[in-house]
Protein backbone atom coordinates (compact mmCIF):
# COMPACT_ATOMS: atom_id res chain seq x y z
CA UNK A 1 0.00 0.00 0.00
CA UNK A 2 1.89 3.40 -0.89
CA UNK A 3 0.44 6.58 0.21
CA UNK A 4 1.70 9.73 -1.41
CA UNK A 5 1.20 13.29 -0.27
CA UNK A 6 1.11 16.01 -3.37
CA UNK A 7 1.22 19.34 -2.48
CA UNK A 8 0.62 21.09 -5.26
CA UNK A 9 1.71 24.69 -5.08
CA UNK A 10 1.47 24.75 -1.06
CA UNK A 11 4.27 25.59 1.38
CA UNK A 12 7.81 26.84 0.86
CA UNK A 13 11.11 25.13 2.41
CA UNK A 14 10.24 26.65 5.57
CA UNK A 15 6.21 24.95 6.51
CA UNK A 16 8.00 21.98 4.55
CA UNK A 17 10.32 21.44 6.73
CA UNK A 18 8.18 22.19 9.79
CA UNK A 19 5.78 19.72 8.36
CA UNK A 20 8.40 17.06 7.39
CA UNK A 21 9.52 17.45 10.82
CA UNK A 22 6.59 16.67 12.42
CA UNK A 23 5.45 13.70 10.26
CA UNK A 24 9.21 12.02 10.91
CA UNK A 25 7.73 12.24 14.43
CA UNK A 26 4.41 10.99 13.77
CA UNK A 27 3.92 6.96 14.47
CA UNK A 28 3.35 5.61 10.78
CA UNK A 29 2.24 2.05 10.00
CA UNK A 30 4.97 -0.51 8.55
CA UNK A 31 2.63 -1.98 6.26
CA UNK A 32 2.23 1.47 4.42
CA UNK A 33 4.66 3.16 2.06
CA UNK A 34 4.92 6.67 2.51
CA UNK A 35 6.06 9.86 0.09
CA UNK A 36 5.38 13.23 -0.17
CA UNK A 37 5.65 15.68 -3.04
CA UNK A 38 6.51 19.05 -2.74
CA UNK A 39 7.06 22.01 -4.50
CA UNK A 40 10.70 22.51 -6.13
CA UNK A 41 11.81 24.85 -4.10
CA UNK A 42 10.64 22.93 -1.07
CA UNK A 43 12.28 19.45 -2.33
CA UNK A 44 15.75 19.78 -0.35
CA UNK A 45 14.13 20.96 3.01
CA UNK A 46 12.01 18.22 2.90
CA UNK A 47 14.62 15.66 1.74
CA UNK A 48 17.30 16.87 4.61
CA UNK A 49 14.41 17.23 7.27
CA UNK A 50 13.27 13.16 6.13
CA UNK A 51 16.75 11.50 5.79
CA UNK A 52 17.50 8.71 7.75
CA UNK A 53 13.77 7.69 7.43
CA UNK A 54 11.44 5.44 5.43
CA UNK A 55 9.68 8.54 3.91
CA UNK A 56 10.19 9.04 0.09
CA UNK A 57 10.00 12.57 -1.11
CA UNK A 58 8.77 13.09 -5.05
CA UNK A 59 9.41 15.93 -7.34
CA UNK A 60 5.96 17.38 -8.82
CA UNK A 61 7.01 16.74 -12.51
CA UNK A 62 9.72 15.92 -14.72
CA UNK A 63 11.15 16.97 -17.73
CA UNK A 64 11.88 14.61 -20.60
CA UNK A 65 15.29 15.68 -21.49
CA UNK A 66 18.45 15.91 -18.92
CA UNK A 67 19.39 19.42 -19.61
CA UNK A 68 18.61 21.93 -22.49
CA UNK A 69 17.04 25.35 -23.02
CA UNK A 70 14.00 24.40 -21.11
CA UNK A 71 12.86 27.69 -19.02
CA UNK A 72 11.21 26.74 -15.94
CA UNK A 73 11.78 22.54 -16.19
CA UNK A 74 13.77 20.32 -14.01
CA UNK A 75 15.53 17.27 -15.26
CA UNK A 76 15.46 13.87 -13.38
CA UNK A 77 19.81 13.97 -13.13
CA UNK A 78 19.01 17.24 -11.25
CA UNK A 79 16.34 15.77 -8.91
CA UNK A 80 18.81 12.66 -8.43
CA UNK A 81 21.44 15.01 -7.09
CA UNK A 82 19.02 16.83 -4.30
CA UNK A 83 18.26 13.25 -2.96
CA UNK A 84 14.17 12.54 -4.52
CA UNK A 85 13.39 9.62 -5.09
CA UNK A 86 10.71 9.95 -7.80
CA UNK A 87 8.44 12.54 -9.46
CA UNK A 88 4.61 12.80 -10.57
CA UNK A 89 4.06 12.78 -14.44
CA UNK A 90 0.92 13.99 -15.90
CA UNK A 91 -1.55 15.26 -13.18
CA UNK A 92 -4.48 16.63 -14.55
CA UNK A 93 -4.05 20.45 -13.33
CA UNK A 94 -0.44 19.71 -15.95
CA UNK A 95 -2.82 18.42 -18.58
CA UNK A 96 -5.50 21.21 -18.13
CA UNK A 97 -3.48 24.11 -17.25
CA UNK A 98 0.18 23.33 -19.44
CA UNK A 99 -0.72 21.67 -22.42
CA UNK A 100 0.18 18.35 -20.93
CA UNK A 101 -0.58 15.30 -23.81
CA UNK A 102 -0.57 11.72 -23.39
CA UNK A 103 2.39 12.01 -25.48
CA UNK A 104 4.56 14.17 -23.50
CA UNK A 105 3.20 12.47 -20.14
CA UNK A 106 5.05 9.35 -21.67
CA UNK A 107 8.37 11.24 -22.65
CA UNK A 108 8.65 12.57 -18.99
CA UNK A 109 7.21 9.28 -17.34
CA UNK A 110 10.48 7.30 -20.11
CA UNK A 111 12.74 9.74 -19.03
CA UNK A 112 12.07 10.11 -15.18
CA UNK A 113 12.31 6.41 -15.37
CA UNK A 114 15.53 5.97 -17.39
CA UNK A 115 16.89 8.46 -14.65
CA UNK A 116 16.68 6.31 -12.11
CA UNK A 117 13.45 7.97 -10.39
CA UNK A 118 10.25 6.34 -9.32
CA UNK A 119 7.57 7.37 -11.20
CA UNK A 120 3.71 7.79 -10.60
CA UNK A 121 1.55 8.55 -13.96
CA UNK A 122 -1.71 9.94 -13.62
CA UNK A 123 -4.60 9.64 -15.55
CA UNK A 124 -8.36 10.37 -15.14
CA UNK A 125 -11.49 11.74 -17.34
CA UNK A 126 -13.87 14.29 -16.87
CA UNK A 127 -17.00 14.63 -15.92
CA UNK A 128 -18.47 15.38 -19.58
CA UNK A 129 -16.63 11.79 -20.70
CA UNK A 130 -17.71 10.19 -17.33
CA UNK A 131 -21.12 11.36 -18.22
CA UNK A 132 -21.08 10.32 -21.74
CA UNK A 133 -19.75 6.82 -21.38
CA UNK A 134 -15.83 7.22 -21.97
CA UNK A 135 -14.59 6.65 -18.69
CA UNK A 136 -12.72 3.38 -20.13
CA UNK A 137 -11.85 4.44 -23.65
CA UNK A 138 -10.10 7.43 -22.19
CA UNK A 139 -8.11 5.12 -19.25
CA UNK A 140 -7.11 3.30 -22.02
CA UNK A 141 -5.86 5.66 -24.34
CA UNK A 142 -3.71 7.38 -21.54
CA UNK A 143 -2.29 4.48 -20.11
CA UNK A 144 -1.22 2.77 -23.15
CA UNK A 145 1.35 5.29 -23.93
CA UNK A 146 3.20 3.94 -20.83
CA UNK A 147 5.34 0.73 -20.19
CA UNK A 148 5.24 -1.60 -17.62
CA UNK A 149 8.07 -0.93 -15.39
CA UNK A 150 9.30 -1.66 -11.89
CA UNK A 151 9.30 1.70 -10.74
CA UNK A 152 6.03 2.45 -12.10
CA UNK A 153 2.71 3.54 -10.48
CA UNK A 154 -0.33 4.67 -11.65
CA UNK A 155 -2.89 6.86 -10.18
CA UNK A 156 -6.26 6.90 -10.87
CA UNK A 157 -7.68 10.51 -10.73
CA UNK A 158 -11.40 10.86 -11.90
CA UNK A 159 -10.72 15.28 -12.86
CA UNK A 160 -14.68 15.37 -11.50
CA UNK A 161 -13.31 14.38 -7.76
CA UNK A 162 -10.17 16.59 -7.35
CA UNK A 163 -10.28 19.40 -5.00
CA UNK A 164 -14.19 19.19 -5.07
CA UNK A 165 -15.17 17.53 -2.61
CA UNK A 166 -16.85 14.76 -4.74
CA UNK A 167 -15.55 11.32 -4.34
CA UNK A 168 -15.77 8.18 -6.81
CA UNK A 169 -17.89 5.89 -5.36
CA UNK A 170 -15.38 2.83 -4.08
CA UNK A 171 -17.11 0.96 -6.72
CA UNK A 172 -16.71 2.98 -9.34
CA UNK A 173 -12.83 3.34 -8.27
CA UNK A 174 -12.37 -0.35 -8.46
CA UNK A 175 -14.36 -0.77 -12.02
CA UNK A 176 -11.53 2.17 -12.89
CA UNK A 177 -8.71 0.48 -11.34
CA UNK A 178 -9.81 -3.28 -13.34
CA UNK A 179 -9.66 -1.11 -16.51
CA UNK A 180 -6.33 0.55 -16.13
CA UNK A 181 -4.80 -2.66 -14.54
CA UNK A 182 -6.68 -5.04 -17.99
CA UNK A 183 -4.07 -2.73 -19.92
CA UNK A 184 -1.17 -2.44 -17.61
CA UNK A 185 -0.29 -4.85 -14.65
CA UNK A 186 0.74 -2.21 -12.08
CA UNK A 187 0.21 -0.80 -8.86
CA UNK A 188 -2.79 1.82 -9.08
CA UNK A 189 -3.29 4.49 -6.66
CA UNK A 190 -6.77 6.42 -6.33
CA UNK A 191 -6.44 10.34 -6.34
CA UNK A 192 -9.85 12.92 -5.64
CA UNK A 193 -11.06 14.22 -2.65
CA UNK A 194 -9.07 11.33 -0.68
CA UNK A 195 -10.06 12.02 3.36
CA UNK A 196 -9.25 10.17 6.40
CA UNK A 197 -13.19 9.83 6.76
CA UNK A 198 -13.09 7.60 3.37
CA UNK A 199 -9.47 6.27 2.86
CA UNK A 200 -10.51 3.20 4.35
CA UNK A 201 -13.05 2.53 2.10
CA UNK A 202 -11.43 2.92 -0.51
CA UNK A 203 -8.53 1.26 0.21
CA UNK A 204 -10.12 -1.93 1.51
CA UNK A 205 -11.26 -2.32 -2.56
CA UNK A 206 -9.27 -5.29 -4.00
CA UNK A 207 -8.16 -3.38 -6.85
CA UNK A 208 -6.81 -0.33 -5.08
CA UNK A 209 -3.43 0.14 -4.04
CA UNK A 210 -2.66 3.21 -2.25
CA UNK A 211 -3.83 7.12 -2.66
CA UNK A 212 -2.53 9.91 -4.00
CA UNK A 213 -3.85 12.50 -1.67
CA UNK A 214 -4.49 16.22 -1.79
CA UNK A 215 -5.70 18.97 0.23
CA UNK A 216 -5.52 16.45 2.84
CA UNK A 217 -2.08 15.91 2.32
CA UNK A 218 -1.17 19.41 3.90
CA UNK A 219 -1.54 18.51 7.54
CA UNK A 220 0.23 16.60 9.86
CA UNK A 221 -2.19 14.49 11.61
CA UNK A 222 -4.85 14.35 8.68
CA UNK A 223 -1.87 13.10 6.39
CA UNK A 224 -1.41 10.43 9.22
CA UNK A 225 -4.49 9.58 9.64
CA UNK A 226 -5.16 8.69 5.89
CA UNK A 227 -1.97 6.32 6.45
CA UNK A 228 -3.19 4.44 9.68
CA UNK A 229 -6.25 4.04 7.58
CA UNK A 230 -5.01 2.89 4.71
CA UNK A 231 -3.25 -0.20 6.39
CA UNK A 232 -4.41 -3.06 5.62
CA UNK A 233 -3.08 -4.69 9.20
Amino acid sequence: MLIAGNWKMFKGPADAGEFCRGLRDTALPDDVDVVIAPPYVSLSAAVQALAGTEIGVFAQNCHWESEGAFTGEVSAPMLRELGVYGTIVGHSERRQYFGETDETVAQRCRAALEGGLQVIACVGETLAEREAGETDAVLRRQVSVLEADDNLVIAYEPIWAIGTGKTATPEMAQQAHETIKAVLDLPVLYGGSVKPENAAELMSQPAIDGALVGGASLDVASFAAICQNASPS
